[in-house]
């Protein structure tokens, strides 16, 4: 039985920790002795990079975001009641690293809004200023994409959010 395809070629999805991508085809391959179609995907942020996504794990996609989420996420970013406690840094960088792992925009959010602040504290480590910059390409490709403006227009406008508070 042949599992109902979703997305079609040119559609946009995210995949978890990597971004918006692209589905440039949807191709038959051969897995440990058994065929599965999957979507081929090109990852916008780094145009070289492709994954193959299984079409029947439809969970390991997610649709990119809508306005009313864009608005949620923005208010994650301008929360200002960020309490740091003395964690070393990489036990911090673990935890963030965690939660960019979940592939969820608003935890994405959440470590971009607490290493900014954390920034204002005391200097980010290089793992820290990294993850920040991840969490950063990723929120801003996908509002980007989800809002179809440039990714410097965007870049700005949450730029804007930390300088205001």
């Amino acid at each position: 039985m042949q599992t109902e395809m979703k997305l079609k070629v040119g559609d946009k999805a995210v995949y978890p920790a990597q971004g918006v991508g692209e589905v440039i085809k949807i191709e038959e391959i051969e897995i440990a002795g058994s065929k599965q179609m999957v979507y081929v995907l090109k990852i916008l942020s780094d145009p070289k990079r492709m994954v193959k996504v299984p079409v029947s794990n439809p969970h390991a996609l997610r649709a990119i975001i809508n306005e009313e989420e864009i608005g949620d996420l923005l208010d994650i970013l301008k929360e200002r009641s960020v309490k740091f406690d003395n964690q070393t840094w990489n036990r911090r960088y673990r935890g963030f690293m965690d939660k960019i792992k979940t592939g969820s925009i608003y935890d994405a959010a959440e470590v971009m809004r607490d290493l900014y602040r954390l920034k204002l504290e005391k200097p980010l480590s290089h793992g820290e200023k990294k993850m920040l910059e991840q969490a950063r390409n990723l929120i801003v490709k996908e509002i980007a994409t989800a809002r179809d403006q440039t990714e410097e227009n965007v870049r700005s406008e949450i730029e804007s959010l930390f300088e205001v508070n």
